[in-house]
């Protein structure tokens, strides 16, 4: 055997005795990547003796030393290294079996040859044996001097040279092996050495299987596998577990080391803080607590605050700062003496600075203005008002949240808002009571603190949105806060303490009343904010969204230039809306196709026109309804108001002969709309004379009511008239006014009731170019609340009587073709 030499590490396994003891484990450094260790196995026969092994497995190429102790293991040993021999070294199953049989030992060892025997001090001796090549025991002999069994040579499958896979495996195995040795003790250079460059790939992996702490069991399963490719996959997925398994036992260890010694810090740092106070004579926080003192004389509270502060104060100067209630303590002392009490902004009483402010941020909205300038010029007479509470109420996108920060700019007050979508836990209102942990002042009570003065314009958004569940009803929580009444000594859970809120000027925002207690509501000053017309929405759009969306896209002031016509085709076909957030959008839109143009040094138009809009917004997206012209009998045009303003809608009734009269009524109509069209069926049956129809019409012939747009819901009893007109059109075959609309709800008696969304539905008709429009006498009212310049061009006819709306409605001429 050529010699090698080598490097010897110090590692705990078991032994041939069966006790743990340290012995040597060796690495070869100097293996040629094709050297053979099967010297001498060709004159080998199949008989050989065999020196069974407790708790350890050899490998071919692996040099291991063995403590021996068993009487038949030293002969079998002097034997082998007298006559010099190869031997059998296997396995056993159950370490604790002294004279083993051949069901107590693993059916495959390895060949090895005795390299040296060295006597220990204390008696005992350790042999170094190499493994050589792995055999088969098909059969063990007892004999009296040691074991002699029968095997079966095994041969090992190598990997095809070049095989460029097999190469990263292997390097890999080599990388993990030396991380693996290293994290149990310090590996000396030349171990280290002779792993990363030893060219023997059997050796190698032989050696890993070797030294990985795992079960005997296991390294048997490895030497059972005869293709070293495969044999080196398990042995590269074995690595890796036990690697894993060694990193996650540092990391544990690391952080309970670091735990120890942040506490070690902490006591530590205790000591010297103990020591210090003891030195000083005082508390710690007692510099804390004249702060606090300070700023608790600076305060204009009452004297129940003041009685209430002192007790809380003492309270804390008795608490160790590391007490668990010192902390919560302290934040409650902070909230006392951090909320305004009694301290208020002062009003800017100047009603033409006033209304600039709100005219520069809005256009429109004229009764909200003329409320928030009556509320100043109140408070500017006699300063001690109590604020109102207001409520303002309409569609999305019509700017009544940023109403607010125009309202707080005008008074000179400070702005603060409150998002009330999906509340339901009461205590987001009236805070948590101290005896919970982490409680907190509710919502009123923090944004009072953020704005620094009692008297903020407090805008509670979306307060038709409270939702209540078992954490209480969060509506009737506010009740107190919006209660002129009773808000001078709101309740907070958390401060515990009586509040005013009086001079707080409350503003709430609703899209629908519906959903809004009426306790609620009773409690608030309802304004409208209703729906844009086409003219206000393109003069917002002038003079609020094309400035504001020119900045926010880079582009130069007034760079661009809108035509009006541009603006109105941007609003009636682009956009479907009461609001202006849309309309806003589709701005921000074309904004971004002028900045794309610009930045790419294309040329851009300098004033937008109608016909630039399909370039940069696209195809049309809405159209609105036209009007089609009298042709046909009971073909009659109602008005409706929607929630993106007013439409016009086409009620169609056709007749088909059969008996009994039946009505159909299609459209997707809601059951006030579906009663309204019985109503008038039976109102036409019951004065069927009056109107000149024959009595057998009602038995031979069935009525069908249409209102076109069937995906869209329609409700209400605005279209009464409207379906009147339309059945008595169509019994007579008279034909219908050219250019008229109507809009009123009817009764059996055929009285006529007015109706609400009048200025949406004037509109409406006058985009469809409608001329004349019939209403109920009542919304009179209404039509004299409209600027007299959306108005011209439009007759209107009062009516109280359906008999009147006949008249105006039906000529006495029939249709070209009439049905009978």
């Amino acid at each position: 055997m050529r010699n090698k030499r080598i490097i010897l590490r110090r590692e705990s396994l078991g032994n041939d005795m069966g006790d743990n003891v340290g012995i040597v484990v060796p690495i070869l450094t100097d293996c040629d990547r094709d050297e053979d260790f099967t010297d001498g196995i060709e004159d080998l026969g199949n008989t050989i003796p065999i020196l069974p092994l407790r708790n350890t497995v050899l490998f071919p190429g692996v040099i291991i030393p063995v403590i021996v102790g068993r009487t038949k293991s030293m002969r079998l040993l002097n034997d082998a290294v007298k006559r010099k021999k190869l031997i059998g070294v296997v396995c056993q199953k159950e370490v604790n079996v002294e004279d083993p049989h051949l069901e107590d030992l693993y059916s495959v060892g390895v060949v090895a040859d005795v390299v040296k025997m060295l006597g220990m001090p204390d008696g005992t001796t350790t042999v170094i044996i190499q493994g050589k090549k792995r055999f088969e025991l098909n059969e063990l002999i007892d004999t009296d001097t040691y074991l002699k069994g029968r095997i079966k040579m095994l041969e090992d499958e190598m990997p095809k040279k070049n095989d460029r896979e097999f190469e990263a495996l292997l390097s890999t195995i080599k990388e993990l092996t030396i991380k693996m040795l290293a994290s149990v003790s310090e590996l000396p250079r030349d171990l280290l050495f002779s792993i990363k460059n030893n060219k023997n790939v059997l050796y190698v992996i032989n050696f890993a299987c070797s030294n990985i702490p795992v079960s005997a069991s296991e390294k048997q399963d490895l030497l059972l596998i005869g293709n070293l490719r495969e044999r080196a996959f398990r042995l590269l997925f074995i690595l890796n577990r036990e690697y894993q398994l060694i990193e996650l036992k540092n990391s544990i260890q690391m952080k309970t080391h670091e735990d120890i010694n942040q506490q070690q810090k902490e006591y530590f740092l205790q000591q010297q803080i103990k020591t210090i106070q003891e030195e000083l004579g005082g508390n710690i926080n007692e510099l804390e607590i004249r702060e606090l003192r300070n700023k608790a004389n600076k305060k204009k509270w009452s004297p129940t605050v003041n009685e209430t502060f002192e007790k809380e104060l003492r309270k804390l100067e008795r608490l160790h700062p590391q007490s668990p209630d010192f902390s919560i303590q302290t934040q409650y002392v902070q909230t006392i003496v951090s909320l305004p009490w009694n301290e208020y902004s002062k009003d800017n009483f100047n009603l033409n600075h006033a209304q600039r402010i709100l005219d520069r941020d809005h256009y429109g909205l004229d009764k909200v203005k003329e409320r928030i300038i009556e509320h100043l010029a109140v408070l500017k007479l006699k300063d001690d008002m109590k604020s109102p509470i207001i409520c303002l109420y309409g569609p999305p996108g019509v700017g009544k949240t940023s109403l607010g920060k125009s309202i707080a700019e005008a008074l000179n007050r400070k702005y603060v808002r409150v998002s009330l979508g999906g509340l339901h836990d009461e205590a987001e209102i009236r805070g948590h009571r101290r005896t919970y942990i982490g409680a907190l002042c509710g919502r009123v009570i923090q944004n009072i603190m953020k704005a620094g003065t009692s008297n903020p314009v407090f805008i509670l958004d979306e307060i038709d949105k409270v939702t209540n569940d078992f954490k209480g009803d969060p509506a009737s929580a506010l009740l107190e806060v919006l209660d002129p009444e009773q808000n001078n000594a709101f309740h907070d859970n958390y401060l515990d303490i009586d509040y005013d809120l009086s001079k707080v000027m409350f503003i709430a925002t609703a899209n629908n009343l519906n959903t809004i207690s009426q306790p609620l509501l009773d409690r608030m000053e309802l304004i409208e904010v209703s729906g844009y017309i086409m003219e206000e929405k393109v003069q917002i759009a002038a003079k609020h969204l094309i400035p504001k969306q020119l900045e926010i896209h880079g582009l130069p002031a007034g760079s661009v230039k809108f035509k009006k016509k541009a603006l109105q085709e941007m609003v009636s076909s682009y956009t479907r809306e009461s609001g202006v957030r849309e309309l806003d959008k589709k701005i921000a839109k074309l904004m971004r196709k002028l900045a794309r143009k610009l930045a790419s040094d294309e040329p851009v138009p300098s004033e937008i026109t109608p016909e630039h809009l399909h370039e940069y917004l696209g195809a049309v997206e809405y159209t609105r309804d036209k009007y089609q012209g009298n042709e046909y009998a009971g073909v009659i045009i109602g008005l409706a108001w929607t929630a993106v303003g007013g439409e016009i809608l086409f009620i169609e009734s056709s007749l088909s002969r059969g008996k009994g009269s039946k009505l159909t009524l299609t459209g997707n109509l809601g059951d006030v709309m579906k009663e309204s069209a019985m109503l008038a069926l039976e109102y036409v049956h019951s004065h069927a004379s009056v109107f000149g129809i024959a009595e057998d019409m009602f038995e031979n012939w069935n009525v069908h009511i249409h209102v076109p747009e069937g995906a869209i819901p329609k409700d209400g009893p605005s279209a009464g008239i409207t379906m009147v007109t339309a059945l008595v059109s169509l019994f007579t075959q008279r034909k219908v006014r050219g250019g008229i609309a109507m809009t009123g709800e009817i009764t059996l008696r055929g009285k006529v009731l007015p109706v609400g969304g009048i200025k949406e539905k004037i509109l409406a008709a006058k985009r469809a170019g409608i001329k004349e429009l019939i209403l109920c006498r009542e919304n009179r009212k209404d039509i004299n609340e409209i600027k007299p310049e959306y108005l011209k061009g439009l007759v209107f006819h009062y009516v109280e009587d359906i008999r009147e709306v006949i008249n105006q409605a039906l000529l006495e001429e029939k249709v070209t073709n009439p049905l009978f």
